[in-house]
This record gives structure tokens, C-alpha cells and sequence, in this order.
């Protein structure tokens, strides 16, 4: 019995001749754990794509980025990584309330590589698990269903320029995120986000999507 097909992909491998691959494929790559490869390439990443399902069946893709390492995989089953400050949707990590069922998408960009995780996900948000992460929100914990290698043939190859100077460890101090210094959203900001505005003093929207638009750092 296959783990990751159901009659929807049994007919169109029909229709298109390949059940005899995609078996094949299931057969050879598609592993119920993390193996030490797979946990190499996972705990190197410093970045991941997380598809989430929302509480009306829709899809979700979000990137998730930090420093090498902010994937930590527990045992051939289970992996934890960190929910750091957003934009206060929280569509990701509500999604997962809902609907624990979660895809993961690991991309060396430079080799090119990829693997594919697919798991359960709870959310932790206090205890030592959370307190691992350095300025983590949440943390969430995924038992492993399916594991396995993608083929890298579409993968584009692109150079890793240099890290975000957001994700927590690039710099000493964290900088405080630029979009929140915008002078419309200081209504809706946190006491303690609205003290950090104080100090640094406000932003306009044109401003703030001229650095985006050209790739200022301080964006």
C-alpha cells in the first residue's frame, strides 16, 4: 500500500503511463525517518518553505528563515524549529491549530539539492523546548510521516549573497524590524513595539518600500 498516493494520483499516473515510476520513485526515496543524511542536510539550512492548511482547507506556503542550525532534528522522528516575531497574522501557526498535517521544503540552491518532509506539528509555547530558540515565539514540534530526496533538475542554481541581519544570532543585537517603524501602523502596534518606535523615530510606507524595491538592507 503506498504512503503518499491515493486514486486521484493512481489515475493520472494511469493516464500518463508512469505508475510504474512513481512506484519505483515511492519505493527507493520515500523513507518514514529522518536518516543522518537527511538530518545533515536539514540541521545545515538556514532557510525552509512550510506549507500549512487553514481551518477551510486552503493552502498556505510561507518561507521560514534563520541561521544554520534554527532546524533541530530530536531523532529519526521528530524535528523542532522556531515561530519568530511577524506580522502578527500568525496564518502559518494558526493553520497548524487547526490542522497539524504540515508540508517542509529544504532547498540547496548553490549544489542544487532538495528534500521533501511531510509530518505532524504541535505548537510549543513555553519550557525548555522554547527556550532552546533564541527569541523564538513559539516552537514547533514535527513527528516525521515521509522523508524524501526531490530531483534537483529544476532547481536553478543561485549564490547565498549573506544572511538577513534579522534572523536571531546574525548580529549581536537583533535589529528592531523596519516596516513597523511605518507612521500608519503605530496605532495598531504592541506597548513594547511602540517604545522602540519612540526611540527610533517613524517611517513612511513610500520610504520603507524604496529600500524593499532596491534591495536596501535596512529594509
Amino acid at each position: 500500500m503506498s504512503r503518499l498516493y491515493g486514486d486521484v494520483h493512481r489515475a493520472m499516473q494511469m493516464a500518463f503511463d508512469t505508475r510504474g515510476m512513481a512506484d519505483r520513485v515511492e519505493a527507493v526515496a520515500v523513507k518514514p525517518e529522518i536518516d543522518e543524511t537527511a538530518k545533515a542536510f536539514i540541521e545545515s539550512r538556514d532557510m525552509f518553505f512550510l506549507t500549512t492548511i487553514d481551518d477551510r482547507g486552503r493552502p498556505t506556503v510561507s518561507y521560514k528563515g534563520g541561521t544554520p542550525g534554527f532546524i533541530k532534528v530530536l531523532d529519526a522522528n521528530t524535528l523542532l524549529f522556531p515561530s519568530y516575531d511577524g506580522n502578527g497574522m500568525y496564518l502559518s501557526m494558526g493553520n497548524i491549530s487547526a490542522n497539524p498535517e504540515i508540508g517542509m521544503l529544504f532547498i540547496d540552491f548553490e549544489k542544487p539539492f532538495r528534500l521533501r518532509a511531510q509530518g505532524r506539528a504541535e505548537l510549543i509555547v513555553s519550557g525548555p523546548e522554547l527556550d532552546g530558540f533564541k527569541e523564538a515565539e513559539m516552537v514547533v514540534k514535527v513527528s516525521i510521516h515521509e522523508v524524501w530526496m526531490n530531483c534537483p533538475r529544476y532547481v536553478h542554481r543561485h549564490a547565498r549573497v549573506e544572511a538577513s541581519r534579522y534572523a536571531p544570532g546574525v548580529e549581536t543585537e537583533t535589529p528592531f524590524c523596519e516596516w513597523k517603524r511605518i507612521d500608519a501602523m503605530q496605532d495598531v502596534l504592541r506597548p513594547f513595539e511602540r517604545s522602540k518606535v519612540e526611540e527610533l523615530g517613524t517611517t513612511t510606507i513610500d520610504e520603507w518600500m524604496g529600500k524593499v524595491m532596491t534591495g536596501d538592507k535596512g529594509a
